[in-house]
């Protein structure tokens, strides 16, 4: 386990978290609602930025991929499936990456006994290299977010986002196409 120098709260990072060379993570706070059993369940590459307010919510089979030279400025992962950020992706505050559309404590699930078998619809998160997430966006289990695209503050992914395409709005639709930033 991992204490972290400059933290506030008094917990260890869990020992499935894998922190890359030269990245910084804001607290291990973090992992307050992480129960992922998965090793690694969280695997952050080399010189990314987890800030204040980034929170890894993973259910016992949640994982998080997170590529190198990353930004994450307090986003929720929020998944008992993996979610994959590809390399240099940028995560704006606010952001929820959820496995599934329904957010249910895990005391809740146990008092609804069979009925729970409902919420426990998770589905795989993927976001391309290069991909900017805007503002309080949501990004649904299933979808997928193109290399290079852009998604809009607020906007509500549940599907595809293509390599290089701008979303926005509530149900996102494309409103636009950015170039590559550099040759690949």
């Amino acid at each position: 386990m991992t204490l972290l120098a400059h933290d506030w709260y008094p917990a260890e990072v869990p020992p499935n978290v894998t922190l890359g060379e030269r990245s910084w993570l804001h607290s291990s706070f973090a992992f307050v609602h992480h129960r992922s059993e998965r090793d690694p369940s969280v695997r952050i590459g080399p010189d990314c930025g987890l800030y204040k307010g980034t929170y890894f919510d993973l259910g016992p089979q949640g994982q998080v991929e997170i590529g190198k030279c990353c930004t994450v400025n307090g986003a929720t992962f929020s998944s008992n499936d993996r979610i994959v950020i590809g390399d240099y992706a940028l995560i704006a505050y606010g952001v929820v990456i959820a496995g599934s559309a329904f957010a249910v404590p895990p005391d809740a699930r146990a008092a609804m006994g069979e009925d729970s078998r409902l919420l426990e619809h998770q589905r795989e998160v993927r976001i391309g290299d290069d991909a900017w997430i805007g503002s309080r966006a949501v990004v649904l289990g299933g979808s997928t977010v193109g290399n290079g695209a852009a998604v809009g503050a607020a906007a509500v992914i549940d599907g595809e986002v293509p390599d290089y395409a701008i979303a926005a709005g509530n149900p996102a639709r494309i409103v636009g196409w950015a170039r590559p930033s550099h040759p690949a």
